[in-house]
This record gives structure tokens, C-alpha cells and sequence, in this order.
């Protein structure tokens, strides 16, 4: 592996989407990701479309270039192998709610005896501080919480609906790489690792609320706790005379160029709605009804020309098999064509950005159930016969051989 964080080793006992999208992340950096499943596997391996059983879609795109082990921690063996695995690592990552790694035995304080400088790292539903601590936790409960469905439904939506992708998971899973580097970060200052929490709800709250918070950021409230430019009924992707295109006319530059594409350059002066970024804010359903008006007057080709030509942000409406054929992503190498051993040639998306001195190497494939079971016990010092006995008495295993 290459990368920011080679060298870094992560124990990794997360499952199902907002913990391996997380430590994916870290593993494309370049860190040593040592996935840790139970002898069933990720629950995340068993979602079809899949060509072979345990391989599914959503798996491959959550763990590549991570090496995987089987461990039943429920076993007095596979816990002590955890813990040997722990005291080598830097990183121990889990998304369990934290009573069950306390029933483990396995709670940072289990963890720290072994590895003092360890970075302990809880992914969950709901802070440890509040009520709600120990509450089961999925991404469409937390979209719930923070008020997802309530805002589609109040902008326009014949019912509240979650939005269409793990997206509680995902930006919790963000979070959680950022606490991941950061305390590392702070490890390499002080020497002294530390336990670190990540809670769905906090921090999905804290996005929504970034933004909707209006009126009631002040004591006593101004106004609505809304932002009304996210809400406005014309705040949607702009019917064309054949199409649909998303039009974002925002500061001033944008409305007097717009103004003048539709000849109409003296509304910019005369009209006190639009005559300034607060004046708009304060009339942004007028404000977003005009420019729908307007965009039905022309097709979507003529819109993109003239609006590119003005310099007016304006991007397509795209659907998911335009994004995976999108020209850009193309040229910009997100898509790499690999060949797995087992589950033939597959399209994945490679790490964005670039690095000048620690670019991320080539991306290795999803493992199997176990794959590297063998291999890490012996970098933890585990013999062979120790090795077989494990696999004997279930506390591990191998893959079934490739079909």
C-alpha cells in the first residue's frame, strides 16, 4: 500500500455501511485495514445483485483494500486474538452500540490495558451523554430524527420521503475519519491515545441544523427555524421547453447577466426584489418562480449554451447511468476497471483527489469471508497448529475455495 497513512494499522469491527465506508476511506489512504468479521461475514456481503453468495454490490464498493479475518469474539479465543491484534494497531474502530463491546469485554478501558497508545473509536446512534444512549440506530431512523423526511415533505413532496441514499451513514462515516486523523494527529503530539465518539444523531443534527436553525439561532426567535431558499416550491431542477436543467442564478453578477440574457437588463435597479443578496433571500419563492417562468421559454440545449456563455452556474439532470457515463468521470480516472479473483471484472471508483507526494496506490479488491485469516494470525505471532485449532473450533476460518 501507498498513501498519507501508510505505516497506520486499524483494527476494524464495523459493519454494514457507515463504519466500512469510513474505513475504507482510511484504507485508500494507504492504511493497514484490518477488517474483523464474524464467521457469518458482514451483513453488507449478502445484498444482491452479487455474482457469488457472500460478494454482493454494496459490499465491494464499502472494503476494498481492506484485508479481512474471522473472528467469533463471543469465543474466549477469538476475543484474546483481538485483543493481540489491538495491541499491535493504532486505530480500533467499531460501530456496535457500546454496551455490546462492554459485554465483550472488549470497552476501551479492555483495549487501552493492551495498547495504552491506541485510538479507540465509536461510530453509533446517539451520544453516550443523553437519553436516547443505547438506542438502536439505522441511517433511515437517524434521516427521521434529524427531520429529513419532515424538510422533503415541507418543500414540496406529496409525502415525507428519506432521501434515496445512505446518507446519514455516509456523512457519519466522514465524521468518523476525521476523528480517526485527528486524534491520530493528536497521538503523534502528545504520545497518549484516547477514546473518541461519533454519534449519528449529533452529528446529522448539527449538518441540518446548519442550515435550518434560521429564526431560532436567536433568543428570542426572529423568525421560523427554516431556511426558506431550501424550502421554496421552485427550488428544483427548472422544466425547459423539452427538458429539465439545474439552474443556480445566486449572486449579483449572476442576476444581471440572467437579466440580460432575457432582456430585461433594468429589473436588476428597478425591481427591489431582486436588487440585492438580502432583498432576494427575504423573496426567494418570488424570486425562484421568476427564473422558472423564464427557463420554460427556451429548450435545455439553448439554456446550456447561453447560460455556460454567461457564466451562470448550470449543470444537466442527470440520472445514475448518466453519472457512471458522465464524460468528466471518465477523463478524471474515477472509474477503474478491475479484475477481482473471484468475482470477475468490476467497475470501481477510485479515491478522488490527488496527492503530489503520497498518492494513494492501486486499489485492491473486496476480500472474501476470512481471506486473510491465516495471514494476520501469524503476524500476530499465532502458530500453525494454534491456527488450525482456531479454525477447528470455529473461533476462525478461510474462505470456501473460489468457484
Amino acid at each position: 500500500m501507498s498513501g498519507p497513512l501508510t505505516g497506520v494499522r486499524i483494527i476494524d469491527l464495523t459493519t454494514v455501511v457507515m463504519g466500512p465506508f469510513a474505513t475504507q476511506i482510511l484504507a485508500d489512504l494507504g492504511a493497514d485495514v484490518v477488517k474483523v468479521e464474524p464467521p457469518e461475514g458482514d451483513v453488507l456481503r449478502h445484498i444482491a445483485p452479487m455474482r457469488h453468495p457472500g460478494m454482493g454490490h454494496i459490499f465491494l464498493h464499502h472494503n476494498r483494500n481492506k484485508r479481512s479475518i474471522v473472528l467469533d469474539l463471543k469465543q474466549p479465543a477469538g476475543r484474546d486474538a483481538l485483543l493481540r491484534l489491538a495491541g499491535s494497531g493504532d486505530v480500533l474502530i467499531y460501530n456496535v452500540r457500546p454496551q455490546a463491546m462492554r459485554r465483550l469485554r472488549l470497552g476501551y478501558e479492555d483495549v487501552a490495558a493492551v495498547n495504552p497508545r491506541i485510538v479507540y473509536v465509536g461510530a453509533y446512534g446517539y451520544g453516550e451523554s443523553g437519553r436516547y444512549a443505547g438506542q438502536p440506530a439505522y441511517d433511515d431512523l437517524i434521516q427521521g430524527m434529524v427531520g429529513l423526511p419532515w424538510l422533503t415533505h415541507a418543500a414540496g413532496a406529496d409525502r415525507p420521503r428519506y432521501v434515496p441514499t445512505a446518507i446519514t451513514d455516509r456523512i457519519t462515516g466522514l465524521a468518523t475519519v476525521n476523528a480517526v486523523t485527528s486524534a491520530l494527529f493528536c497521538r503523534e503530539r502528545t504520545g497518549k491515545g484516547q477514546a473518541v465518539e461519533v454519534p449519528m444523531f449529533e452529528t446529522l443534527a448539527h449538518m441540518v441544523l446548519g442550515d435550518h436553525m434560521g429564526g431560532r439561532t436567536f433568543e428570542p426567535p426572529l423568525s421560523p427555524a427554516r431556511y426558506e431558499r431550501m424550502l421554496a416550491p421552485h427550488r428544483v431542477p427548472y422544466a425547459t421547453r423539452d427538458g429539465n436543467l439545474c439552474v443556480l442564478v445566486y449572486n449579483d453578477k449572476h442576476w444581471r447577466s440572467f437579466f440580460k440574457l432575457i432582456g430585461r437588463e433594468e429589473m436588476f435597479e428597478s425591481d427591489p426584489r431582486f436588487s440585492s443578496q438580502e432583498a432576494r433571500s427575504r423573496n426567494i419563492g418570488e424570486v425562484y418562480a421568476f427564473v422558472a417562468e423564464n427557463m420554460l421559454t427556451r429548450t435545455s440545449a439553448q439554456w446550456l449554451r447561453s447560460l455556460k456563455e454567461a457564466d451562470i452556474p448550470v449543470a444537466p439532470l442527470n440520472s445514475v447511468d448518466d453519472i457512471i457515463d458522465d464524460p468528466h468521470l471518465g477523463e478524471s480516472g474515477f472509474f477503474v476497471m478491475t479484475e477481482h479473483p473471484t468475482e470477475g471484472r468490476l467497475r470501481m471508483m477510485a479515491a478522488p483527489g490527488a496527492w503530489s507526494r503520497t498518492q494513494p496506490g492501486a486499489l485492491r479488491p473486496a476480500p472474501r469471508t476470512g481471506e486473510h485469516s491465516v495471514e494476520i494470525l501469524r503476524e500476530a505471532g499465532y502458530a500453525d497448529t494454534e491456527i488450525a485449532a482456531m479454525i477447528a473450533s470455529g473461533v476462525t476460518r478461510t474462505p470456501a475455495p473460489a468457484p
